[in-house]
């Protein structure tokens, strides 16, 4: 397999990640989008704006070709956990325009580099720290998956929407009584062990 096509197929995933991420605030209001529904706060807005700034840093920072926006809530100064959720003053549009942003930032350094070229990523293990675009590219894809793996979650609780992507939603088809009762199989062999 050639880097053009390895680089290719690592492309492909991690669009289909980006892609099913940003498909969790469709339809949903300002509040359900923000509101916070684990008790780490764990909310589909913050996962976005996490995800985007790792994006911004891992395809920017890491290879000197930092993305041109500041990013604050990265900051030593910021409040912990400041990119895992919106101010009010950061619009869903914002955050999804930053996301966009990011992502055409990564794509322009995945594109221009080789997926043998270096990097050194300060806050890894310094045993650790030196890594490749390929490294990184596996890396962002399956925190990114992760991350969707958790919208997947938040969304079913906030309207019992599921499913990876549209029409193609991995979920077997059936109605509201048979995930009543398949819900209710699972809670009975779950007190029987």
């Amino acid at each position: 397999m050639t880097g053009s096509v390895m680089k290719a197929d690592l492309k492909q995933y991690l669009q289909a990640a980006r892609e099913a991420l940003l498909w969790k605030l469709e339809g949903l209001s300002e509040y359900d989008v923000r509101r916070p529904l684990t008790p780490t706060g764990t909310n589909l807005l913050g996962l976005v704006k996490h995800v985007a700034s790792m994006e911004a840093e891992y395809f920017g920072h890491v290879f000197d070709r930092p993305f041109p926006d500041p990013l604050p809530w990265l900051a030593d100064e910021a409040e912990a956990n400041a990119d895992m959720w919106a101010t009010a003053d950061e619009s869903r549009e914002w955050v999804i325009d930053f996301y966009r942003r990011a992502c055409a930032h990564a794509d322009a350094t995945i594109d221009a580099l080789d997926l043998d070229a270096r990097c050194r990523v300060p806050w890894w293990r310094a045993d650790e720290s030196e890594a490749t675009l390929h490294r990184i590219l596996v890396h962002v894809i399956a925190e990114t998956h992760r991350h969707a793996g958790h919208a997947d979650i938040v969304r079913e609780l906030i309207d019992g929407q599921v499913g990876w992507q549209v029409g193609a939603d991995n979920i077997p088809p059936a109605d509201q009584a048979w995930w009543e009762d398949y819900r209710a199989r699972l809670e009975q062999v779950a007190k029987e062990a």
